[in-house]
């Protein structure tokens, strides 16, 4: 039998072989386009960067080459096997559309979410102006040449970096040479296809990727087609360096929301449906550097990003059966639609200058600024409807618009950074950053002149460390920082407890919020050897004036309102090692976070079996924050059976959350339970160019949650129908978010001609 043989049978199961590093660029100012990243980017525009052993903090990096490797359905799936501190949740019910979680912080396409990470695309950030989401489906993965994850409140990138950023890096013709063509199929309809073409003439080079998904979703009325494209022309030499980039993407995505405990025996229904949401993005950007002499380098980028974001949502009818004042007859239409469209233009830039010195003590001084402005268009419209036997909708009428409004958001910023090495052994750092953010809403139908306002928030923010270098294999380091997220349009337009909104909102006239405020201090150690490395990291974040969605009507997570809830507190520790014996290679990720509330407030809960009989749930100091599991393990294991076989297998383990209303963790269903997820992948190389690869997630097909919110169940009638039509009340329950079950997916990928010529 040949070597091979064993492999190719056994391709369900997987892992790929770690690829060696890559020379340094001519060009320094180039390091973070590599495949293989060995400094950190400090700022978000271009920038020299600085080496690991000098930044106070346990930053994680991640190659394009390991995304290659692991064949991940999306970015935000490869982040939350791999990361550390990293979760995610169910709440959208889309696979390219998850709540990313790390370190009890989130970045999530939900409205509604209190966001506290900041993510950039090449120093861009893609925070959605409105609302601060993050739309993972718009972030290419064939396109990414590094992912890295910086922890802490760092002000050098600005706004929203409460708990951390996300900073990636797109590939280069230059660095990423010849062409690839991929294609896999497999579980739940899974087709997709992803092509791959870098070249050089020159100082020119030129990059082209695309891919195009079809996904018919492992739940029912649950499909996703996400279409991408990124291309990017560059010219570089010794000194200077310019890249034009393109990202498009036109992508539609169904969820399906949370079940009540009831139906979860099939936790493939849906609870009403449709729901899709339509993206589609623009974003063409400008970056570049150039050495005005050895010590001294200018960079900087403008964009210009447009995005159009259609929904339709089915939701229930709370006042069912109750008169309608308009008509004086009984309202009884079951359920309604919902209809939004967001429409935004954001632009803006930035320019950076850092100074650099060598010999026995080095400094690096960053100077910088950049302006980011945004215009948002805001409609929505609802509509009667009944439910089908199945939960569907079924519009009876035309769709009655509800708001019509603008906003425009501003953010000025200002930033120092300065590193300096006084000794071989020791480095320190300091910044600051000061932010000006301002926020205009106008009501543009004419019947809620009470909408027009606008609102400014300002402040600077601190940062220090200090890293200590004993051994060359050791680093030591201590750091604290500050950051401030200023309150979004869609916050300051719901913040009314006496009148909740429906997200996408219903703009109401409401109290001002204040900026939330994070300090965080970091301690931590890691060190390498050959073949071994590890770290070590505890690390406190206490925000102040945080703002939280408070849920207020049954059974949803999108209706309610926002408010200041006083202080909260995430602490945690990291532990991470990676060991490559030979053939080979083990990585383990521990993270154990306390994410509490601090200040005592009242929530509106009716449906936790703990609220009072007006409804409301006392949360006290030391109350866990609902969503955030208190520990996460990961560990992968990768062997090379051949030199054209590799095997391997990743396990994810998290303990159980908290359900969104159960902010006193005092319900009667107590939190949901933990999991543990085992994922297979295999690669076999036949000749060279070719890869076969297949991968298995969720190989014991384990039934877990990963989302809760306590709610009212409204199919109470018989056959699971709409309740209160039957003369059956609602039942208060506890709503969860089912994981994925089973998948199998195989593939082929092609590469051929590496150095290819333009």
């Amino acid at each position: 039998m040949r070597a091979g043989a064993p492999c190719a049978a056994l391709l369900a199961f997987v892992s790929a072989a770690h690829a060696g590093p890559d020379p340094l660029p001519a060009n320094p100012a180039e390091a973070l386009e590599l495949p293989v990243v060995t400094v950190v980017g400090t700022t978000p525009l271009p920038g020299i960067g600085a080496p690991l052993e000098d930044v106070p903090a346990n930053v994680q990096i991640y190659s394009g080459r390991e995304l290659a490797r692991q064949h991940a359905g999306s970015a935000s799936d490869f982040l939350v096997q791999n990361a550390a501190s990293i979760s995610a949740n169910a709440a959208q019910g889309n696979p390219f559309q998850p709540d990313i979680a790390f370190r009890g912080f989130t970045a999530s396409p939900l409205l509604g979410t209190p966001e506290g990470l900041s993510v950039f695309q090449d120093g861009v950030r893609v925070n959605e102006p409105f609302g601060d989401i993050v739309n993972w489906d718009l972030i290419p993965q064939s396109a990414i040449s590094s992912i890295q994850l910086i922890p802490g409140s760092n002000p050098a990138f600005g706004l929203n970096t409460l708990g951390g950023a996300l900073a990636i890096y797109t590939k280069s013709g230059a660095e990423y040479p010849g062409a690839t063509l991929e294609a896999s199929a497999g579980s739940f309809g899974r087709r997709s296809v992803e092509l791959e073409w870098g070249g050089t003439r020159g100082s020119l080079d030129a990059f082209l990727t695309g891919s195009h998904v079809d996904d018919a979703g492992w739940a029912d009325h649950n499909p996703s087609e996400v279409r991408q494209l990124f291309a990017k022309l560059g010219w570089q030499n010794a000194t200077s360096d310019l890249d034009l980039a393109l990202t498009a993407a036109d992508n539609t995505l169904e969820g399906t929301q949370t079940l009540p405990l009831a139906l979860l025996d099939d936790e493939r229904q849906a609870y009403t449906w449709p729901d899709t949401t339509r993206n589609r993005l623009t974003l063409l950007t400008l970056k570049g550097s150039h050495f005005l002499t050895p010590a001294l380098l200018v960079g900087g980028n403008a964009y210009y990003r447009s995005l159009t974001s259609s929904s339709f949502a089915s939701n229930i009818n709370e006042d069912y059966g109750e008169i309608n004042p308009a008509t004086g007859a009984a309202d009884l239409f079951e359920a309604s639609n919902a209809l939004a469209g967001i429409d935004e233009q954001g632009y803006g830039g930035g320019l950076q200058l850092t100074w650099s010195t060598t010999g026995t003590r080095v400094n690096q001084l960053t100077l910088g600024a950049s302006d980011d402005a945004a215009h948002t268009r805001f409609g929505q419209s609802a509509q009667p409807a009944t439910f089908t036997a199945d939960r569907g909708t079924v519009g009876a009428g035309g769709f009655v618009p509800i708001t019509d409004a603008d906003t425009t958001s501003n953010s000025l910023g200002l930033f120092v950074a300065d590193a300096f090495r006084p000794t071989p052994h020791w480095t320190l750092s300091a910044s600051g950053r000061y932010d000006r953010a301002s926020a205009g809403i106008s009501d543009l139908s004419g019947r809620a002149p009470q909408l027009d306002g606008s609102h400014v928030f300002t402040r600077f923010n601190p940062a220090a460390g200090a890293t200590f270098n004993p051994h060359r294999a050791l680093t030591l380091y201590a750091s604290y920082s500050e950051g401030m997220r200023a309150p979004t349009a869609i916050e300051l337009t719901c913040a009314n407890p006496a009148a909740p909104c429906q997200l996408p909102n219903d703009f109401l006239a409401d109290p001002a919020l204040a900026p939330e405020l994070a300090r965080t201090f970091e301690l931590g150690a890691r060190g390498h050897g050959a073949g071994w490395q590890w770290s070590a990291a505890f690390y406190e974040s206490f925000l102040s004036n945080d703002i939280e969605f408070i849920s207020s009507q049954p059974g949803a997570a999108d209706a309610g309102y926002y408010a200041n809830v006083g202080s909260t507190r995430r602490a945690g520790l990291e532990l991470g090692g990676q060991l490559q014996h030979g053939p080979l290679s083990l990585s383990v990720r521990y993270s154990l976070i306390e994410a509490t509330f601090r200040t005592a407030f009242s929530e509106s809960s009716p449906f936790n079996s703990s609220a009072d009989a007006a409804g409301a749930i006392q949360v006290s100091p030391g109350d866990r924050i609902p969503g955030i599991p208190r520990q996460t393990l990961k560990v992968a294991a990768d062997l090379d059976l051949t030199a054209r076989c590799s095997l391997g297998a990743s396990l994810m383990a998290a303990s159980g959350v908290y359900a969104r209303g159960d902010e006193n963790n005092a319900d009667r269903n107590g939190p949901l339970p933990g999991y543990l997820v085992l994922n297979l992948q295999g690669r076999y190389r036949p000749v060279p160019g070719l890869e076969l690869f297949a991968r298995v997630n969720n190989v014991l097909d384990a039934r877990y949650y990963d989302f809760g919110i306590l709610g009212e169940n409204f199919f109470t009638g018989p056959g699971n129908t709409f309740g209160p039509a039957a003369g059956v009340a609602p039942a208060p329950a506890q709503f969860r978010g089912p994981g994925v079950p089973l998948g199998a997916w195989v593939g082929v990928r092609y590469g051929f001609g590496t150095g290819q010529e333009l």
